[in-house]
């Protein structure tokens, strides 16, 4: 058993040290596409003081970080074939990294598309303030737009139809196309009835304002009462994981089981299978949830 496992802990080790030097290849190579940008854009040599600030430079390191936390899944499933002397975690593990990549991403996306719903009531509010205080509609759109900063990418164009005299109404449903910028349709809307039938803009906009928030504050009482659910799922995700190290704790091997057995490799394959299934199936009940 010994000799035939030698070939097995050695690729396992050499796939892990393999993993560290592209983990350091690629470390150094984005270290020096940074230095040579900042000389580009600034129009000479860099003189190394920026290097030396370790500040800035963790705060570089953590973005970059953030950035790429699904290859995190490379070096923690090398560290389990290590301790399970086979490869078979890290070939998971490199399988892995777009379906959790896929993952983030439709989170960041997610908050972000939040975070613009927000700077939406933020914008109603403050062009409500603009207007109260004796602005004009153009400018206290353009005001509050910079301010806030709702409009994102079409700001330029909505702003540019305030200050010309442009179809402003058009250029804020044009906006509104953005995910999660939704309230906007609301503005060009109060906008239209303002400019046609002589309403007062800033009554419609405050009325908006508050239905916004009504929506925002149902949704994060939603989002709280699914917590718990959100909270079940994680706890029956890491349960496998929980065993096994507990397997490991009582003086077993359930690493060597799992990954050197025919018995075990099955029992892995239908365990990984149902464990997938399961949590596809709770999170679809607790989405489910939140889209009603």
């Amino acid at each position: 058993m010994t000799v035939d496992l030698v070939p097995v802990r050695g690729a396992a080790h050499g796939a892990a040290a393999l993993c560290a030097l592209l983990a350091l290849w690629w470390a150094v190579e984005r270290r020096r596409g940074a230095g040579r940008a900042r000389a580009v854009l600034a129009g000479g040599v860099p003189d190394g003081r920026g290097d030396r600030e370790w500040p800035e430079a963790a705060a570089r390191w953590w973005a970059a970080l953030r950035g790429r936390r699904a290859w995190l899944c490379l070096p923690a499933s090398g560290a389990v074939a290590l301790l399970g002397e086979s490869p078979l975690p890290l070939v998971a593990g490199a399988l892995a990294v777009p379906l959790v990549g896929r993952r983030l991403r439709a989170a960041g996306r997610r908050k972000e598309r939040e975070a613009r719903a927000e700077r939406v009531v933020a914008l109603c509010a403050a062009v409500v303030g603009e207007l109260r205080a004796g602005w004009q509609p153009a400018q206290a759109l353009s005001f509050a737009a910079r301010e806030t900063g709702a409009l994102g990418e079409a700001e330029a164009p909505v702003l540019a139809a305030a200050r010309f005299g442009g179809d402003v109404p058009e250029a804020l449903r044009w906006a509104a196309r953005q995910d999660g910028a939704d309230g906007l349709a609301g503005m060009a809307a109060c906008w239209q009835v303002a400019v046609d039938g002589g309403a007062g803009l800033a009554a419609g906009l405050d009325r908006l304002e508050a239905a916004l928030r009504d929506h925002r504050e149902q949704c994060d009482r939603l989002r709280a009462e699914l917590a718990g659910a959100w909270a079940t799922v994680t706890v029956l995700a890491l349960l496998p994981a929980a065993g096994l190290a507990l397997g490991a704790a009582l003086g077993a091997d359930p690493l060597q089981v799992l990954l050197h057995t025919p018995a075990g490799l099955g029992y892995l394959l239908v365990g990984g299978a149902l464990e997938a299934a399961g949590l596809w199936w709770a999170a679809r009940i607790v989405r489910g949830g939140e889209r009603a």
